[in-house]
């Protein structure tokens, strides 16, 4: 059930005399590269952001970046145990939209595939089967209790370990279909097949995993994309966007509206609106060169992303010491002045100033306390990067810098960074594409990702913060930069099961000024997003998160 008591922004009521409007275009700077929330490159593409109300979870995420239960879903409480235990029970009512019931099988698979667990020889040793995102919390997991087919699952944690943001687990976007994988891969019985280890069957549903649910423009079969929701998939192509309709065997409340146009960020976002294709925009501010958004209530705001330099840690930055002279040079003062706060000047908290923490949310009780390490890489200091990386012995370095294109603001940025650090003699390369793939800074073709938390495209961020940190945890699927610290990981471990606050200023302390010594990645600034509504749009909600605004994209209403 999508809460309806927060805060409405932007909001133009219709006159009841009006029609209602049954089909509603919503531009979005994600990529509709998988179905799969949970893959690595469903979060840097932001499926989060395109399928919240197509495959639901029990939680979602809302407006201010908070976990809401979702009990048209199911329900998840915390129960007494030896060790922590969490019981689901998914809605007795609660069925895919090809028919099949959801079930705790669907539960099993997504443990199966984010826990980490079940592995690959590699050429330097084992490696996850499943290309997940993220184990963070999953991990953790000692075993989900289920009967095929069963609509209620135990979670049982394993005994020394305790799970602050379990609500984080199994949500939205995330909760996949097992059937289909089971299917796919052949595999009449998952649960058996993930409870027994069985190799050759977890090879299988990994592969479909992986790479079954990819969508490509023109190429979709519905078949393999079953909804959880209130709506499905009906098609995508590059000339008609994504197009959602309304889930006929969804359970929960209707669809306001019937029929939701998606148009990505491979589409001409600027031609989309200017023709009145949109009514509803969540772009990054300024990414959209001559986004014209006369009619509309515009709402210029700091998302919970972090805008960032990721760097790799192998080439050029195979060294820390080049990282932090590189760090040196970028003037993350000025970037903030000139393109991180458009529209908007926060006193404190987010988008008040430089992002000096790759973990801490501006906001925090704590950033203040912790992010002095970063003082030093604040203004840009070009003669002093270039004597450092010549006592690194890597004095005039080429630094290619790659984002996904068109993104006037990102190309802005590098063209600042570039000509910054011109005078500590490196030669900034824009390497954006439109086809640019995070996994390029781990082949060795770029040297640094321009992206939000975890290299992410368009919307990113939550309260919770697990992206931004399981993006600079060793083996991670989303440390494109393959950033490895033994003492970092145990500090996130910690701080997942420890809110004693001693404890948590103490332990952040120690990871900023680790991260700043090691430099894995440069903060810039929280990424500023403009989300609008049009004229006559109802319940539009403006969510500066990795949900975006179409977290109740089921509840909104066109008249004209």
């Amino acid at each position: 059930m999508i809460a309806t008591g927060a805060l409405v922004t932007g909001v133009i009521a219709g006159c009841a005399s009006k029609n209602q409007v049954p089909s509603i275009g919503y531009a979005v700077d994600a990529v509709p590269a998988t179905y799969n929330g949970g893959s690595a490159a469903g979060v840097a593409n932001g499926s989060a952001a395109l399928f919240s109300r197509v495959l639901t979870g029990f939680f979602y995420t809302g407006p201010d970046g908070q976990q809401v239960s979702d009990t048209d879903a199911g329900t998840a409480n915390e129960v007494a145990g030896e060790s922590q235990t969490i019981r689901y029970r998914l809605n007795r009512d609660g069925v895919y939209s090809d028919g099949v019931p959801t079930s705790c099988d669907d539960l099993v698979l997504e443990w199966a595939a984010r826990s980490g667990r079940f592995t690959k020889p590699g050429p330097g040793g084992p490696v996850p089967l499943f290309d997940a995102g993220s184990t963070a919390g999953y991990s953790d997991i000692e075993h989900v209790e289920c009967q095929p087919g069963s609509k209620d699952a135990t979670v049982v944690f394993r005994p020394d370990h305790h799970v602050l943001n379990w609500k984080s687990l199994f949500t939205a976007g995330d909760l996949m279909p097992s059937h289909i994988a089971a299917k796919a891969a052949g595999v009449p019985n998952l649960v058996a097949a993930v409870q027994s280890g069985d190799q050759a069957a977890l090879d299988r549903l990994a592969q479909f995993w992986n790479t079954g649910w990819n969508l490509k423009s023109g190429d979709v079969n519905a078949d393999l994309l079953p909804s959880s929701g209130p709506y499905r998939i009906d098609s995508y192509s590059d000339s008609d966007g994504l197009v959602l309709v309304k889930n006929e065997k969804w359970w929960g409340g209707k669809p306001a509206t019937p029929r939701i146009v998606v148009w990505p960020k491979n589409a001409d976002l600027q031609k989309k609106v200017s023709d009145n294709s949109v009514e509803v925009v969540d772009v990054g501010a300024g990414s959209v060169k001559d986004l014209g958004l006369g009619g509309f209530v515009v709402n210029q705001q700091p998302g919970r992303g972090a805008e960032q330099l990721v760097l790799a840690t192998t080439g050029v930055f195979g060294s820390a010491d080049v990282r932090r002279a590189f760090a040196l040079c970028v003037p993350r003062q000025a970037l903030f002045d000139s393109l991180g706060h458009p529209g908007y000047d926060s006193p404190s908290g987010l988008g008040s100033g430089t992002l000096n923490s790759r973990t801490v949310q501006a906001d925090s009780v704590y950033y203040s306390a912790i992010t002095s390490p970063a003082d030093k890489y604040r203004t840009g200091d070009a003669s002093g990067a270039q004597r450092a990386l010549a006592a690194a012995g890597a004095p005039n370095p080429t630094v290619r810098i790659g984002y996904r294109a068109p993104d006037d603001r990102r190309a802005r940025t590098v063209a600042m960074i570039a000509d910054a650090c011109k005078g500590a003699g490196v030669t900034v390369v824009d390497a954006g594409a439109p086809d640019f793939d995070p996994t390029a800074l781990g082949a060795g073709k770029v040297d640094a990702i321009l992206g939000g938390t975890a290299a992410a495209v368009g919307p990113a961020g939550s309260i919770t913060g697990i992206e931004a940190t399981a993006a600079l945890r060793t083996g991670q699927g989303v440390n494109f930069g393959h950033f490895g610290n033994g003492r970092y990981d145990a500090i996130s471990d910690q701080l997942a099961a420890d809110d004693n606050s001693i404890s948590v200023l103490s332990l952040d302390t120690e990871a900023e000024n680790l991260l700043w010594n090691e430099m894995p990645s440069i903060p810039l600034f929280n990424t500023p997003r403009t989300i609008a509504f049009g004229k006559g749009l109802e319940n539009g909600v403006a969510s500066p998160t990795a949900a975006g605004a179409g977290w109740n994209m089921d509840r909104w209403v066109l008249r004209r």
